[in-house]
């Protein structure tokens, strides 16, 4: 099934490598940002670069971004999480919102935030009461995944407690070349897939790398 994907403050690395790798999936793929131009002109960049998927992505305003899709993920920092949900909270009435959100600042390396929800998913949650709520997608490099000549090799968690809306979600991550599906159980446990990549993080910064995680031990994809 193909979607229109909102990433809401996509003009970023992780957004704009998302876009990428969903726009080679054979999705539309709209980059938000808080100014209408930026989100234009990063959208056009990356179209450009996308040859023949390049014609799935366009770029706008967080708002008109989400209006017109029916999947969205959020790619903000943690810092603008709460204030950027909060002024989108009408428009993602009744869409699947897909937080990707890390806790984490850097001060000599990655530092994980308290957050008093427990995790960023389970904040966007309590805030967008009338939005279905799912965590994926965090422990994916930008790096890798701006490069489409690049191979993913990567398990992708994914939390959440509807399972309808989890289901549309790992079928959507199961698109990305390379990657695989875990159902990583409620979003209570979103606390250690968001603490999990901030470790992720740290280790490819002391290597040099650019990794990412697999589970070994479980058969196929969900």
């Amino acid at each position: 099934m193909s979607h229109t994907i909102a990433l809401v403050g996509g003009t970023g690395p992780e957004g704009r490598g998302l876009a990428t790798r969903f726009a080679l999936a054979g999705h539309t793929v709209i980059l938000g940002s808080r100014e209408a131009t930026r989100g234009q002109e990063s959208g056009a960049e990356l179209a450009a670069s996308l040859g023949d998927a390049g014609a799935r992505v366009s770029g706008t305003d967080n708002e008109t971004a989400v209006r017109d899709a029916d999947l969205v993920v959020v790619v903000v920092p943690y810092t603008a999480h709460r204030p950027t949900l909060e002024g989108l909270r009408d428009a993602l009435a009744g869409k699947i919102v897909i937080d990707a959100v890390v806790p984490v600042r850097f001060e000599k390396g990655p530092r994980p935030i308290e957050v008093e929800a427990g995790s960023a998913t389970e904040e966007a949650a309590a805030i967008l009461a009338d939005s279905t709520v799912i965590g994926a997608f965090h422990n994916l490099p930008a790096e890798v995944l701006l490069d489409p000549s690049a191979q993913l090799v990567s398990d992708i968690l994914v939390t959440g407690g509807n399972g309808e809306a989890k289901d549309t979600v790992m079928a959507l991550a199961n698109q990305i070349e390379g990657c695989r599906a875990v159902d990583a159980g409620p979003l209570r446990f979103s606390r250690f897939v968001e603490g999990l990549t901030t470790l992720i993080i740290g280790i490819n910064g002391r290597y040099k790398a650019h990794g990412s995680i697999k589970i070994t031990g479980i058969d196929g994809a969900h």
